[in-house]
């Protein structure tokens, strides 16, 4: 046998992909295959455009949110809600948001990276549908004034 042809890989697969690798930016996994992977859950490269709007949504109403929340405040006899925004609108007045901002986007962020664990993507839809439902009611509040 000729030297080329007694070859020696090692094995990539016998250890986990590293967080930071080539495939960190450059991958192309967009889904998990294997029946057995699905059920534990995994990571991927590319997420669904459905995913992004529901995640983007979020974010908006997480805006949103902060914005009625500051003119529900300056009407009369509102008061926020929330003890810890609460603490925090009394530490930082109206840049409060930034910090809300800042905390729900990161959220966002981890749950996208976990988007095909399991429960997850219901947490990703509950979270959404109880900003929506909190807008709402802010804005039924701001239209009793």
């Amino acid at each position: 046998m000729g030297e080329f042809e007694r070859r020696e890989f090692e094995d990539r697969r016998k250890q986990p992909t590293p967080l930071l690798s080539q495939h960190t930016f450059f991958g192309r996994r967009k889904d998990i295959r294997r029946k057995n992977e699905q059920q534990k859950g995994g990571y991927v490269d590319y997420y669904s455009s459905g995913l992004f709007f529901l995640l983007v949504s979020i974010i908006g109403l997480n805006i949103l949110d902060a914005l009625l929340t500051m003119v529900n405040l300056e009407a009369k006899g509102s008061w926020e809600v929330n003890p810890i925004v609460r603490s925090v609108i009394q530490l930082y007045g109206d840049k409060f948001w930034v910090w809300k901002f800042a905390i729900v986007s990161f959220s966002v962020i981890l749950l996208c990276l976990h988007s095909k664990f399991k429960r997850v993507k219901a947490i990703i839809v509950s979270v959404g549908f109880v900003y929506l439902t909190v807008v709402l009611y802010q804005m039924f509040l701001i239209s009793r004034f």
